[in-house]
C-alpha cells in the first residue's frame, strides 16, 4: 500500500514513513520520527522528537508522543520513545520521551492505552497491557506483560507492576504491585489472585493445573498467614519453586531491596 498524507498534515521531509502509513488531517510529524508499515496516525496527532514505531500501530486523535519529558532535569539530551507493533493509543494520550543520555521510554507490542492516559519519561511497558482512561503513570515505572490498570488512578514514579497483575480503578499505587495479583483501594492492598487473568492466559490449565496450585499455595502463605513477608519468603525458599510461584517470590524479594519502593501489603 502507498503512504497517504492528508493535505493539511505537517510532515517534516526528514521523517521516515514506511509503506502503508496513513496520516490524518492536521497531524504534525517531526524530523526524527520513524513509522513502520501500516501505522495509522489520526487527526491532530503530534509526533515530535525521536519516536520510533514498529508495524501496525494506531494513534487516535489528539495524542502527543515523544514530546519533552515533564522533568526539570531534562537538558535536551537525544532521548526517544520506542513502540513495538500493533499498539492502540487512544484519544489525547501523552507519552513523553526519556530524560537523560540516550535513554528510552519503551512500549512493547499489542498494548492498549485508553483516552487521556499519560505515560511519563523512562517508563518500560511489556506486551498486551491495558491501561484504562485517565491513568497517570509517572516516570521510571515498569509494567509487566498483560497487566490491566483500572481507570482514573495515579502510579508513583519508580513503581514496578508485575505480569498479569490487575489494578482496580481509582486506587493509589505508590508501591510495587506483585505479579498475578488483584490490587485495589486507597491505600491499595493485595486482595486476591487474578484468577480470571490467569485463566485467560492459560496458566490455570498449564501442566494439568500444578503450576496454578503451586501459585495458590505460595500466595496463601504470603498473604493469609500470620507471617511477615520476609518470614513467608524464607519458608517458601526452603522448598522447590517453579513457574509462576517462583516468579512471584523473585518479584517480592527484589521489591524488598534497597533500590525499590517495596511491595503493596496484603489485606488483613
Amino acid at each position: 500500500m502507498a503512504t497517504t498524507i492528508h493535505p493539511t498534515a505537517v510532515v517534516d521531509p526528514r521523517a521516515e514513513l514506511a509503506d502503508g502509513v496513513s496520516v490524518g488531517p492536521y497531524a504534525v510529524i517531526g524530523p526524527e520520527v520513524q513509522l513502520g508499515p501500516d501505522c495509522r496516525i489520526g487527526p491532530h496527532v503530534v509526533l515530535d522528537g525521536r519516536v520510533r514505531m514498529g508495524r501496525g500501530n494506531r494513534i487516535f486523535p489528539g495524542a502527543c508522543i515523544g514530546l519533552e519529558p515533564q522533568d526539570l532535569k531534562y537538558t535536551g539530551d537525544p532521548t526517544e520513545v520506542v513502540l513495538g507493533d500493533d499498539n492502540t493509543i487512544r484519544e489525547c494520550v501523552t507519552i513523553n520521551r526519556a530524560t537523560t543520555g540516550h535513554q528510552q521510554t519503551r512500549l512493547g507490542s499489542g498494548n492498549l492505552l485508553m483516552a487521556y492516559s499519560h505515560l511519563g519519561h523512562n517508563c518500560e511497558l511489556g506486551d498486551r497491557i491495558v491501561i484504562a482512561n485517565g491513568v497517570a503513570v509517572a516516570g521510571h515505572v515498569v509494567i509487566g506483560d498483560r497487566a490491566v490498570i483500572g481507570g482514573v488512578l495515579g502510579v508513583h514514579q519508580f513503581v514496578y507492576i508485575g505480569t498479569l497483575a490487575m489494578v482496580g480503578g481509582m486506587s493509589r499505587i505508590e508501591r510495587d504491585v506483585p505479579p498475578f495479583t488483584m490490587v485495589e483501594g486507597h491505600p491499595s492492598r493485595v486482595r486476591a489472585l487474578n484468577k480470571i487473568g490467569l485463566r485467560r492466559s492459560g496458566l490455570v490449565e498449564l501442566d494439568d493445573g500444578r503450576q496454578f496450585e503451586d501459585l495458590k499455595q505460595a500466595w496463601t502463605l504470603l498473604y493469609r498467614r500470620s507471617l511477615t513477608l520476609a518470614e513467608a519468603l524464607g519458608q517458601l525458599r526452603c522448598q522447590p519453586l517453579h513457574g509462576a510461584a517462583d516468579q512471584l517470590c523473585t518479584f517480592l524479594e527484589a521489591s524488598l531491596g534497597p533500590s525499590r519502593r517495596g511491595p503493596i501489603p496484603g489485606a488483613r
